[in-house]
């Protein structure tokens, strides 16, 4: 087709026409399991979750790409056009909250992504013996992963922790439970119970503190010191009364000074 321009107004109208035509966009939609949007798959520890993703009013082939997280899944070749599936199993708790995404490979603007929430009881893990010296600072500190969210007590030998101001401190994070304790006496003897309750299972970890007698030590920077006075005082005692160990040694060694018989 040839294009005649015989002015300014037909140039603009020709620029209006150009801008119009179709600019060749992506009409190709991709599906996960049937859904168009990014949603989150709840599943269950221990069992298997398999996602398909397949290519919706395409024109010719088009080959897909899945992401665990930032890295690319390694397809096998017959699992690349136009359906792709890729499978967890079994779901583990590590599997919690990540992401799997399906992308077009000529155009990665075109995507779904499934986020995993894996629900699984609480695991419990921790220093399960610890020895300190009376009067000394111990921390107890008990990880824990659970979804749902577990609640979390602390009890010492099968009873209800009762806290002490000033000495004993709870500091909870969404994976760990610790109990701080300052100044520790004999009392705080015992077995510290980890307790934590979801809508799945209740668990407990023991954690056993045993307080020892504080060891006195005697610090090495004065017995130093001790000894180098001591010995600088024998040291100069020899110097000051040089000539009198002379003279007398000298008697000795000398023939002359014996006493006739």
């Amino acid at each position: 087709m040839v294009w005649k321009i015989t002015g300014p107004l037909q140039a603009c109208q020709l620029l209006l026409v150009v801008l119009s035509l179709p600019q060749g966009r992506t009409s190709s939609v991709l599906t996960v399991n049937g859904r168009t949007e990014n949603y989150i798959l709840d599943t269950q520890h221990g069992v298997q979750a398999s996602l398909e993703c397949a290519v919706q009013n395409h024109t010719k082939d088009e080959e897909l790409l899945w992401y665990r997280e930032d890295g690319i899944v390694d397809l096998k070749n017959g699992n690349k056009i136009n359906i792709s599936s890729v499978c967890v199993s079994p779901i583990n708790e590590s599997d919690n909250g990540v992401h799997f995404t399906c992308k077009l490979q000529r155009d990665q603007t075109v995507s779904v992504t499934v986020v995993l929430n894996v629900t699984f009881p609480p695991l419990l893990s921790g220093n399960g013996f610890q020895t300190v010296e009376e009067n000394s600072d111990v921390s107890l500190v008990c990880n824990v992963k659970s979804n749902p969210q577990a609640q979390m007590m602390w009890y010492k030998n099968n009873s209800a922790l009762v806290l002490e101001k000033g000495r004993h401190q709870i500091h909870q994070t969404r994976e760990s439970f610790q109990l701080s304790i300052t100044k520790v006496k004999k009392s705080d003897n015992g077995t510290y119970s980890c307790i934590a309750s979801s809508s799945l299972k209740m668990e407990t970890m023991d954690f056993h503190l045993l307080v020892k007698d504080k060891v006195f030590v005697m610090p090495a920077e004065p017995i130093i010191a001790a000894c180098v006075v001591v010995v600088l005082t024998l040291a100069f005692a020899l110097f000051s009364r040089r000539k009198r160990i002379v003279k007398l040694c000298g008697k000795k060694n000398d023939p002359n000074s014996e006493t006739a018989l």
